[in-house]
């Protein structure tokens, strides 16, 4: 398989005897590309990115540094079959994403469609078949055998399980663990409400706070957020709470961070989403 003449690829590139590399396809610095990977024409590999196995890059496709694509699957019962990745036209592959190739149990195949955008730090695990325009933004991780239906949005550091199907035009909202089918043209977010286990002990200790500065926070702690039963406690005694302990510059530490506007509700023992009130 050829490299074209109008290929540039820089002189510290490894490209295995082998590789089909198309018509000004653009290789950086420190790229490895493997003997059975082929590239489409005027794709670009910016630096050191691994391109391995059978992995198809099709036309105009750009990848950004760090990105690891056709590696062997990260599953075990993968015996070592010949299988591949393939990544459709016009697609770009940001920093860091991986994407794995195909095992016997899942078609022997993964696929990436065109014209989509998986931005830094993805993992497109093996056997996934995502379709064309898809956006998989920051951190999304896909497990073995999950389809994403063309035009599927994923928010940021996602993450979706084995075998789930994601339909077409679906949105998904960031920080969601997907472990159910999303309908086509569906907006999902999985329930999330941080709540508040207690102080730091643990930390606090190792940072050299005293056993009798620890006891205080800590019952000041109990004060705030377990009297009447976790109810949300008043700015006045909030303002009552920094009048005694004004001396005490860890527990004004808290108590100022509870005054201070703030936009978004403080994180509680009890979730709730209403806002603390100043």
């Amino acid at each position: 398989m050829p490299i074209s003449t109008s290929a540039k690829i820089h002189s510290t590139a490894i490209i295995e005897p082998g590789a089909d590399i198309g018509e000004d396809v653009e290789i950086g610095a420190y790229c490895c590309v493997g003997e059975r990977v082929v590239i489409g024409r005027g794709s670009k590999l910016q630096s050191h990115i691994v391109v391995m196995e059978d992995t198809i890059i099709g036309d105009g496709v750009t990848v950004y540094p760090f990105a690891s694509l056709g590696q062997k699957p990260q599953d075990l019962k993968y015996k070592g079959e010949r299988s591949r990745l393939e990544i459709g036209s016009n697609t770009v592959i940001r920093e860091y994403v991986t994407a794995n190739i195909g095992t016997s149990g899942g078609g022997m195949v993964t696929q990436i469609g065109r014209n989509c955008l998986i931005m830094a730090y993805c993992h497109i695990a093996h056997d996934c078949i995502i379709g064309d325009d898809v956006i998989l933004v920051n951190g999304v991780n896909l497990a073995g055998h999950v389809t994403v239906g063309d035009n599927a949005i994923i928010g940021g550091m996602s993450a979706v399980k084995q075998f789930i199907r994601i339909g077409k035009h679906a949105m998904i909202g960031g920080c969601s663990g997907i472990d159910r089918d999303v309908i086509p043209y569906g907006v999902v977010r999985s329930d999330r409400v941080t709540t508040l286990k207690g102080l730091n002990i643990i930390g606090l200790r190792r940072r050299g706070f005293s056993n009798e500065e620890i006891k205080l926070m800590q019952s000041v702690y109990d004060e705030i957020f377990l009297t009447n039963s976790g109810a949300t406690i008043t700015s006045d005694k909030i303002k009552e709470l920094k009048q005694r302990y004004c001396s005490d510059e860890n527990i004004i530490e808290i108590i100022d961070f509870l005054l201070a506007y703030s936009k978004n509700p403080i994180c509680t023992p009890i979730p709730t989403d209403g806002n603390h009130s100043n």
